[in-house]
């Protein structure tokens, strides 16, 4: 297969007020590289409300609607329906909003967009917590994690709750499309955006989108932290198409996870005995996806 090559345009401006090494500023950097200019993208009250979109300005070169934080599902409906109201049948509408206004506050809005078929891509991207407002846990933040509403001290352990799986929720919605991305495999990342722009109906990303300061890590680190995050098996990178699902980044042997925690601040409390009960949950549901894999054989041609 010939090797992909990224889109060198670019419909996000410099000067946004991102932390130095956001994943959120990366995905839609890359998300915008594949969809092009037209495109229209909805946003909640999220991180990128106020990287990119504080009003009267805004860092796009593409069309954006502010949304309220638990309507994203609902807003991006609405733009469908508006466009192809206008004949703009070739604009590609797009929901970009994060886990706690995905997995928690706008679970039931992105519910009802499947639901309803509405031909648009609604993506996630998964800092695994509340950023904006100061690092509280969200459905999506990982079991043992430290946050701000889940401290470490005597009596606490950090987040006692498993991350919810968000992905699960959704594919039991059939989407016409689904898929986990990396902003740290950019090639693979463009190809399931393309993929997903030439669709029809509901699609679903999920955007694996570290945060330096939420997560206590070295911001030039974003990078490597994702890919420890696809070799450990935390984050794996595959496709669910016409109900087939196919891993899209083998990993042979996987990486302990170990690897991964003692990158980040917001776990450095966690013991041995901790850290192996992570592990044992990683290998699991790794072990699933390839069985999973393997029941559903190969894509139609």
């Amino acid at each position: 297969m010939a090797k992909l090559t990224i889109p060198a345009e670019e419909w996000m401006f410099s000067g946004h007020a991102a932390c130095p090494g956001c994943g959120p500023a990366l995905a839609m950097r890359l998300l915008l590289k594949g969809l092009g200019p037209r495109t229209i993208v909805s946003v909640p009250a999220c991180c990128w409300t106020v990287i990119g979109t504080p009003f009267p300005t805004t860092a796009l070169r593409v069309g954006v609607l502010d949304n309220a934080i638990e309507a994203t599902g609902a807003s991006i409906s609405g733009l469908r329906a508006a466009a192809d109201a206008l004949g703009l049948a070739d604009v590609t509408v797009v929901g970009f909003a994060g886990d706690g206004g995905t997995a928690d506050i706008g679970l039931q809005a992105l519910s009802g967009m499947l639901e309803r078929r509405t031909d648009a891509i609604y993506a996630m991207y998964d800092n695994e917590a509340y950023m904006n407002t100061g690092v509280q846990r969200s459905g999506a933040t990982p079991w043992g994690a430290w946050t701000t509403t889940t401290p470490v001290g005597p009596a606490a352990r950090g987040k006692p709750e498993p991350k919810k799986d968000v992905m699960g929720i959704v594919l039991a919605h059939r989407p016409v499309y689904a898929a986990t991305l990396s902003p740290s495999f950019p090639e693979d990342f463009d190809r399931k955006v393309e993929l997903a722009k030439g669709l029809r109906g509901p699609r679903f990303l999920h955007i694996f989108a570290p945060c330096p300061p939420g997560w206590r890590f070295d911001s030039a680190e974003t990078i490597a932290l994702g890919r420890l995050a696809t070799e450990t098996g935390v984050f794996p990178l595959y496709e669910v198409l016409d109900g087939r699902l196919r891993i899209t980044r083998k990993v042979s042997t996987l990486r302990p996870v170990s690897d991964y925690l003692a990158k980040q601040g917001r776990f450095q409390h966690l013991t041995p005995e901790e850290i192996a009960r992570i592990e044992a949950q990683v290998r699991t549901d790794w072990e699933r996806l390839l069985a999973r894999e393997r029941e559903d054989g190969p894509a139609p041609a």
